[in-house]
């Protein structure tokens, strides 16, 4: 692999490197090399080191799918084979249908992209998705809104957007500008890591162009979206870690059409922070804020400062984390997770 001038001269730091990672170094670590993790395939990995890129090698019974893009870990600095995986700083991971396990989307991710446009794709109620995932992970979200230049005012979806949650940040933007790296070099500066999720055809790969500098055969793949509905077409179909231009990295994931909720209970309490601090001060403890005498959420909604949608989608959101949530089961030391779901 060929080593581009910056790669030659970059440190540690500007791969994102931390005191949180250093201080998990032990004295025999000395001899072994940092290295983090830009793809993982089914069966092998890359990573980024200060020296440029290499091929990870893995030791006997160990899986890549116990890895993720972002991870940091300590290698052999002969054979690049992976000796442990530091402990993650941040970790974003979604359940998928039929799946046992989370399925790991990046690791040590400093601020989320979620990248929607103006257009139909635009749906608060998946947003809110997006934004349980990150407050659950520690990441801070940050909605881009993408194809600005195509409508003919974008102040409608930045208010509405902008009220999925308390202190939120949104931009608007056209992906294809320059003026795009201006708009997102708040959260792009050295030794930061974005990531980039959203559904198929909303600019995420054409984004991930402009931040990064890329074009020709360098560029990532993109796509258009159907007319009659705005869908996309899947372009980006593996999750990989791409330096920015001027510092900083950011993670590409492919588009997801469906988002289950689980395992992110703190996630949602963020989420609807009005909510959340309603709760303590109805009649009953265990009130679900459907039809109790005496509860504040629906005290507030009659008062019109708390939207009934925002209720509907909070009590959804609400039983399908229940719902999709393991449990431990069994007598200590005989522990068996399953699944609340019938």
């Amino acid at each position: 692999m060929s080593q581009t001038p910056e790669q030659m001269t970059r440190s540690l730091t500007d791969l994102g490197w931390s005191e949180f990672f250093a201080a998990q170094l032990a004295a025999e670590d000395a001899d072994l090399t940092p290295v983090r993790i830009a793809t993982v395939h089914r069966s092998r990995m890359t990573g980024e080191s200060v020296d440029g890129p290499v091929r990870l090698g893995l030791p006997p019974q160990t899986n890549t799918t116990d890895f993720a893009v972002g991870d940091w870990v300590l290698t052999d600095p002969e054979t690049h084979t992976v000796t442990r995986r530091l402990e993650r700083r941040a970790l974003l991971q979604r359940r998928t249908e039929g799946a046992r396990a989370q399925q790991l989307i990046a690791a040590n991710v400093d601020t989320l992209f979620v990248v929607t446009s103006c257009n139909d794709d635009f749906n608060p109620a998946r947003l809110e998705r997006y934004l349980a995932l990150a407050n659950e992970a520690g990441t801070n979200p940050v909605i881009v809104l993408t194809k600005a230049d195509t409508v003919a005012e974008t102040a409608s979806y930045l208010d509405a957007a902008s009220v999925l949650q308390r202190d939120l940040a949104v931009v608007s933007l056209n992906a294809k500008s320059d003026a795009a790296i201006a708009t997102l070099a708040p959260w792009c500066g050295p030794g930061q890591t974005v990531a980039l999720v959203g559904s198929s055809g909303v600019g995420k790969s054409t984004l991930l162009n402009t931040l990064t500098s890329k074009s020709g055969e360098d560029a990532q793949a993109t796509g258009g979206i159907r007319e009659g509905d705005a869908k996309g077409r899947h372009t980006t179909t593996a999750r990989s870690l791409h330096p920015i231009a001027g510092g900083g990295l950011v993670i590409d994931t492919p588009g997801m059409r469906t988002l289950h909720v689980s395992n992110v209970a703190a996630g949602l309490d963020m989420l609807f922070a009005e909510i959340t601090e309603l709760a303590p001060e109805c009649r009953f403890r265990d009130c679900t804020h459907a039809h109790e005498p005496g509860c504040a959420v629906q005290a507030a909604i009659s008062a019109g400062t708390l939207d009934p949608a925002r209720l509907d989608r909070w009590r959804k959101l609400s039983e399908e984390n229940r719902d999709n949530t393991p449990v431990e089961t069994g007598a200590r030391g005989n522990k068996s997770t399953k699944s609340k779901r019938r």
